[in-house]
């Protein structure tokens, strides 16, 4: 997959709650700076991480609303609606960095409010 490829696939797995899947596009070496979890390191962490998002959110959309491409590189911009297990709403305007390698997710960066997440974090 080229980069667009990659991008367009990790938001449609990532609208499809299909979260095992999302986490093979990224490199077994990856490192994410993510705005809620901080610094991951590793596929297989993000893959443990991963495992409770289910369980945190009822429902999860990542809408791009703006995409740029450039070689191996992209950013997006778009928004998160959720809704936590506890019925909490969450909306967010995000934008995320992808560093791209041979089809797979090298690096990733996100940068959003962390205010509108609080209680998926707080578990209400």
């Amino acid at each position: 997959m080229d980069t667009r490829q990659v991008i367009d696939r990790y938001y449609e797995l990532a609208n499809a709650g299909e979260w095992d899947d999302w986490c093979d596009l990224f490199s077994a070496d990856t490192r994410m700076d993510e705005q809620l979890a901080g610094h991951v390191e590793g596929r297989e962490t993000l893959r443990a991480m991963m495992k409770g998002f289910p369980e945190t959110y009822a429902s999860f959309v990542n809408r791009p609303r703006h995409v740029v491409v450039s070689d191996a590189t992209a950013a997006v911009v778009s928004h998160i609606s959720g809704r936590t297990r506890h019925g909490s709403s969450v909306e967010a305007d995000v934008c995320n960095y992808f560093e791209v390698t041979d089809g797979q997710i090298t690096y990733m960066a996100n940068f959003h409010d962390t205010v509108p997440f609080g209680p998926a974090l707080s578990g209400k």
